[in-house]
C-alpha cells in the first residue's frame, strides 16, 4: 500500500550531514520525496510502500549522522499523495517558527585528515579543508537556516569544482557551507607585529604555516587565528620563551594549555586514562586536565605549583599542519592581555598582542562570535567540564520540564555564561569571562543579541544574580523592554542548575559551597547546605561567619583570612604562636585589619568555604597573595598526601545551624607546632571538610526524610575534596548528584537561574 507522510526531525540536524543520510537512506528503502532544512530543524516529505516508509522512519531514528542530535520525530500520517518521481534535496525555508539547535565547532574528521596529508589530493595541506562531518559552525553562523549565505564562508566564490562536490547529494561536502579549496577559499599568511607579510627569502621554506612551526622551533611566539579566536604559542619545552610570554601577557601563575599532535606525545608527560584518551579525541576536543607524571620534563613556568597539565590534540586542519611531525608540544594559550576576551578579528589582534607576539599566523576566514577553549577533567570515568565552549556551545541543555516563557538568564560575575530559553531547551552560551570590564560586557551584549537572533529569542523574563555591584545584574535591571525581573541568590541558582543539568527535580539536599555569593541578609555566603528545590531554597546549615576585612583584598590576599581564623581560634594570643605565618606576619597591617574589623569597617562578614581554604593554604605558607582566582586552593589540594586517612574535627552549634572551625584551625596549629609535614596537613584538612559534608547532609536525612544530595559550586572543582565527599555518601547510601553538562562553578550559575525564574513564573510568584 503507496502512502504520504511528513517527516519533521528537531534538534541537532543541520549543518551535520543529515539531508544527504537522508536521500542515501531513501535510495536505500525505495522512497521518493523531499528532504529540506527549515527554521525548526529538517523536514522530509515522503511517499512508499507503508513497510518501507516504517523502515525509512526506523533508519533515521537508529542510524543519523554522528555529530547530529535527534531531539524528536514528528510524523504526519495520511497526507494527499503528491505523486513524487524521484527523491530530491530541496532548497532550505525561512518561513515559521525559527527554532533550531546549531552544531558546535567539531574537530578535523579521519577522511579529512587523509586528504589533507594526500600529495594526490586536490586539498593537500589545505588548512581549511572540511566536509558535513567536521569543521566551523558556531563560530561562523550569522543566522538560520544554516546555509552559506548565512555564514561567513560568503565571503569566498566556490571554484567549479568546489561547487558541485556541494550539489552533489552522494558527495560527503553535500551543502558543507565551508567547504572550500586552495583555489576559491580562505588563506593563511605569516606577518610580522604591522600584519606586513614576511617574504621568504629563496632558501627559505614557503608554507607560512610550516614557517610558524620553525618559528616556534626557535623560541618565538606566535599569535595563531584559529576557529574561535586567537591562541599565542610558544615551544612549551623551552623555559626562557614561556618565561617571556607570562610576563608579555602579565599572568604570572595561571597553567598554560598545551597542544600535542597526539595521544603518546601527551603520554610522555601525563597519565592518560582509557576515557580521557576518548575524551581528548573526541569530536570536541577539549582542553582535558590530566596527572602529570612525576617523570615528566616540562618547564615549571607552564603548570607552576599544580600537579596537573591542561592538554588538547589539534582540531582544525590548520593546528594539524603546525604541530606535524613535532617531537614537543606547545603552549597554546588565549589570545588576550590579561582578562580580556580573546581577540577574533585580525587587525583587533595585531593592535592588541602585538606586544605579546614576534609574529602573527593570520587567515582571511572571518570568525563571526568568538569562542574559546572548552576545558574538562574526568573522575571516576565521568566527564566534569571546567569551561563549556567550543566544541560543546551552542547545543542546548535539554530539561525535563518546558519553560512557561522565554527567559534571559544573565549568569554571574566570575566565569559567566547567560541562557536563554525555549520550549524545554535551555541555550547556555559559551564562555564569556569574567564581567570586569567593558570589553567583555561587550562581549557579554553581544553574545545575547546574537543567541535571540541565531534562535529568534525574544526573552519575556530576564533573571539575575542578588550581588548589586555585578554588571550582569546592572544589565538586567537596565532592560527597558523586558519588565518581569527575577532577582535569583547565588547558591540556590547553583543547586537548581545541578537539578536541572540532571534533569530532576523535586525537594534535594542542596549543597553549594564556593568562594562567595550575595546572600538574601545581605551577607557573603559560600558554605551553604539547603533543603532546595526549583522554587525555594531553605536554608539550613552553613559555616559561621567571619569579617572578610579590606571586602574583595581579602580574595586577592588569603593571609588575611589566615589571621582573621587564628584570631577567632587564639584570640589575640595567636600573635605568639611559633609558626612561620605567625612569625612572618606584618605585625602593623594586622593591627590595622584589627580596628577595621573592630569598627565594622570595610569588614564584610562571610560563610564562604572558599576563603576557609585560602586561610589553611596561607597558614601553611602556601599562598599570601594570589595571581588568578582559586590559585591558593588549587596548590592547597595539589600537595596533599594522597595516603592521608587521618582528619581534622569540627563543631555544630546553634541548634545545628552554624558550623564553627576554631576546633579544625586550632589542630592545623598544632600539627604545624609538631612540624607534620604540610602535606599530610593539606590531606587531613580535605578529608576533615569531607567529612563535616556528610555529616550535615545525614543530620538532614535524619530530620527531613530526603535521601537525594547536590554539589554544585567551585569548591567541587576540586577533584580531592570531590572524591572523598562522593565517596561517603555512597557508603551513606546517598543518592548523588554532580554536574555533567554544565560547569560546577559560576558558568552553571545562568542554567540554576533560568529553572528558577521558570519555577516562580508557574508558580505565580512573579
Amino acid at each position: 500500500m503507496m502512502i504520504r507522510v511528513q517527516i519533521r526531525v528537531q534538534g541537532i540536524v543541520q549543518g551535520v550531514g543529515f539531508r544527504p543520510f537522508v536521500f542515501s537512506l531513501a535510495a536505500k528503502h525505495s522512497i521518493r520525496g523531499r528532504v529540506l532544512n527549515n527554521t525548526i530543524g529538517v523536514l522530509i516529505d515522503v511517499e512508499g510502500e507503508q513497510p518501507l516508509i516504517q523502515q525509512f522512519i526506523a533508519g533515521i531514528k537508529s542510524n543519523s549522522p554522528t555529530l547530529s542530535r535527534i531531539e524528536s520525530i514528528h510524523v504526519s500520517e495520511n497526507l494527499e499523495p503528491l505523486n513524487y518521481s524521484d527523491f530530491r534535496i530541496t532548497e532550505s525555508t525561512a518561513d515559521g517558527e525559527h527554532l533550531t539547535p546549531i552544531s558546535p565547532d567539531v574537530a578535523t574528521c579521519e577522511d579529512c585528515l587523509r586528504e589533507l596529508f594526500d600529495p594526490k589530493d586536490r586539498r593537500y595541506r589545505y588548512p581549511f579543508i572540511n566536509c558535513t562531518a567536521c569543521g566551523p559552525r558556531f563560530t561562523i553562523i550569522e543566522g538560520v537556516p544554516y546555509d552559506r549565505a548565512r555564514t561567513t564562508m560568503r565571503d569566498f566564490k566556490m571554484c567549479e569544482m568546489c561547487r558541485a562536490e556541494y550539489e552533489n547529494p552522494c558527495d560527503r561536502r553535500f551543502h558543507a557551507e565551508p567547504t572550500a579549496c586552495p583555489a576559491c577559499g580562505p588563506q593563511v599568511l605569516l606577518a610580522d607585529t604591522a600584519g606586513c607579510e614576511m617574504a621568504a627569502n629563496p632558501s627559505d621554506v614557503t608554507d607560512p604555516v610550516a614557517r610558524a612551526r620553525l618559528l616556534l622551533k626557535s623560541g618565538k611566539i606566535v599569535a595563531i587565528k584559529g576557529i574561535g579566536g586567537f591562541h599565542v604559542a610558544a615551544d612549551a619545552l623551552n623555559n626562557d620563551a614561556v618565561e617571556r610570554l607570562r610576563q608579555k601577557k602579565y599572568r604570572e601563575d595561571k597553567p598554560f594549555a598545551l597542544m600535542a599532535n597526539s595521544i603518546s606525545l601527551i603520554k610522555e608527560y601525563c597519565v592518560v586514562s582509557k576515557t580521557e584518551a576518548q575524551l581528548l579525541s573526541s569530536a570536541r576536543r577539549p582542553v582535558v586536565l590530566l596527572e602529570k607524571r612525576s617523570t615528566a620534563i616540562i618547564p615549571q613556568a607552564v603548570a607552576p605549583r599544580v600537579n596537573t597539565l591542561g592538554f588538547m590534540l589539534p582540531y582544525s586542519p590548520l593546528h594539524c599542519l603546525l604541530l606535524e611531525n613535532l617531537d614537543r608540544p606547545v603552549v597554546l594559550t588565549s589570545g588576550n592581555i590579561s582578562d580580556e576576551p580573546i581577540s577574533y578579528e585580525n587587525d583587533d589582534a595585531l593592535e592588541r598582542l602585538n606586544r605579546i607576539a614576534d609574529h602573527f599566523l593570520l587567515h582571511d576566514r572571518r570568525i563571526y562570535i568568538r569562542s574559546d577553549d572548552s576545558v574538562t577533567r574526568v573522575v571516576e570515568g565521568k566527564e566534569i567540564i571546567l569551561r563549556r565552549s567550543r566544541g560543546y556551545a551552542p547545543a542546548p541543555v535539554n530539561t525535563s520540564f518546558t519553560f512557561a516563557q522565554q527567559i534571559l538568564a544573565c549568569g554571574a560575575e566570575l566565569k559567566n555564561t547567560f541562557c536563554l530559553t525555549r520550549n524545554s531547551y535551555a541555550f547556555v552560551s559559551h564562555h564569556i569571562g569574567d564581567l570586569e570590564n567593558l570589553e567583555t560586557l561587550r562581549s557579554f551584549k553581544e553574545g545575547i543579541e546574537h543567541f535571540k537572533n541565531l534562535f529568534h529569542l525574544q526573552p519575556e523574563v530576564v533573571a539575575y544574580d542578588l550581588h548589586p555591584e555585578y554588571l550582569s545584574m546592572k544589565y538586567a535591571l537596565a532592560l527597558d523592554d523586558i519588565t518581569i525581573k527575577v532577582g535569583v541568590q547565588h547558591h540556590h541558582a547553583h543547586v537548581a542548575s545541578c537539578m536541572a543539568d540532571n534533569e530532576i527535580d523535586g525537594k534535594v539536599i542542596g549543597i553549594a559551597m564556593d568562594g562567595l555569593g550575595f546572600g538574601t541578609d545581605g551577607k557573603l555566603w559560600g558554605g551553604e547546605f539547603f533543603v532546595a528545590d526549583f522554587l525555594k531554597a531553605e536554608r539550613i546549615v552553613h559555616l559561621d561567619y567571619v569579617p572578610m576585612p579590606g571586602g574583595a583584598k581579602a580574595v586577592r590576599e588569603p593571609w588575611r583570612m589566615a589571621a582573621v581564623y587564628l584570631h577567632r581560634a587564639f584570640g589575640d594570643d595567636f600573635l605568639n604562636l611559633k609558626i612561620p605565618f605567625v612569625e612572618n606576619l606584618d605585625r602593623r597591617a594586622w593591627a590595622t585589619m584589627r580596628r577595621m574589623i573592630a569598627k565594622n569597617t570595610n569588614s564584610p562578614e562571610t560563610s564562604s568555604m572558599g576563603r576557609l581554604f585560602d586561610a589553611v593554604s596561607s597558614l601553611l605558607t602556601l599562598r599570601d597573595v594570589v595571581n588568578y582566582e582559586g590559585q591558593a586552593a588549587i596548590e592547597l589540594e595539589g600537595m596533599a598526601a594522597l595516603d592521608c586517612t587521618e582528619r581534622y574535627k569540627y563543631e555544630i552549634v546553634g541548634n545545628e545551624s552554624t558550623i564553627k572551625v576554631e576546633g579544625m584551625i586550632r589542630q592545623v596549629v598544632e600539627d604545624l607546632l609538631a612540624d607534620v609535614p604540610p602535606p599530610i596537613v593539606s590531606a587531613k584538612f580535605h578529608l576533615g571538610v569531607a567529612n563535616l559534608i556528610a555529616t550535615v547532609a545525614r543530620r538532614i536525612r535524619d530530620k527531613r526524610g530526603l535521601n537525594r544530595v547536590v554539589l554544585s559550586g567551585g569548591i567541587f572543582q576540586n577533584m580531592l575534596l570531590l572524591r572523598q565527599t562522593c565517596g561517603l555518601l555512597k557508603s551513606a547510601d546517598f543518592q548523588i548528584f554532580t554536574h555533567s553538562h554544565v560547569p560546577t562553578n559560576d558558568g552553571g550559575i545562568s542554567l540554576g537561574q533560568a529553572a528558577i525564574a521558570n519555577a516562580r513564573i508557574i508558580a505565580g510568584k512573579v
